[in-house]
Parts: C-alpha cells; sequence; structure tokens
C-alpha cells in the first residue's frame, strides 16, 4: 500500500523561549486599552475576525458585555470578567482588555477570535 502525499506538511521548528521580563516588556509596548486606563462608564467597541463586542467598564472591574459570542447565544448584555489578552498561546497579559492582533480572553476561558479594531469611547464628564 503507497501513501500519497497530501502537499500539507508541518515544519518542525524548535519552541523558542522568553523569559517573563521579556514578556513584561513587551507587555508595555502592545498599543491597546488597558484596564488601568480605563474609568467605570467607559465604553470599548472590539471587532474580532468573526463578532464586534461592545463592553462598558463598571467601578467594580467587571464588564458588561454584549454582542459576539453571548449575542449568539441569546445571553444578551452580561456582566463578565476579563482575565486578558493572549497572542494565542498560554501568556496572558492580565493588564489589557483588548490590542489589535490579540485574543481577548474571559475568566471562564471564552477566547475570542484574533482582534481586527478597538475603540475606546471615554464617558464623558461634566465639567470638563
Amino acid at each position: 500500500m503507497t501513501r500519497e502525499s497530501s502537499g500539507i506538511h508541518r515544519i518542525r521548528r524548535p519552541m523558542k523561549a522568553v523569559a517573563l521580563d521579556g514578556l513584561t516588556e513587551v507587555a508595555d509596548l502592545v498599543d491597546g486599552v488597558k484596564r488601568r486606563n480605563l474609568d467605570p462608564g467607559d465604553r470599548i467597541v472590539i471587532s474580532t475576525k468573526n463578532s464586534v463586542y461592545s463592553l462598558t467598564a463598571r467601578a467594580d472591574g467587571l464588564f458588561d458585555v454584549s454582542g459576539g459570542w453571548f449575542e449568539r447565544e441569546g445571553e444578551g448584555e452580561t456582566r463578565v470578567e476579563i482575565r486578558g489578552c493572549t497572542a494565542g498561546g498560554h501568556a496572558i497579559f492580565a493588564d489589557h482588555v483588548a490590542a489589535k492582533g490579540l485574543f481577548m480572553e474571559f475568566a471562564d476561558g471564552l477566547r475570542t477570535t484574533r482582534i481586527k479594531s478597538v475603540r475606546l469611547i471615554p464617558i464623558s464628564k461634566s465639567g470638563s
């Protein structure tokens, strides 16, 4: 019995290790919305490869989210915790709520498809 080649081959490359301090430096350079820069009421509109999400920051550190997976599952607006963003692996940028090119991860393990755009809409402050 002969085996025909599919033409698809996996290239084996050694895994590249990155030191934790290197990840910290990279996290500071990633352009995106960081939770430390959010005020309660700030809204973030996130477009991913497959969906659009709307998040509203809350004073308790959680977010009210609608759209995307939550909309498809009939959840409506849902209160969630966001773990942070990943580049597709296991390392998480915990201070990042959303950043272009990364994946947003919720506390229940749900992960979005790759983020295409992020728009921060700050809450309007009276007297400003």
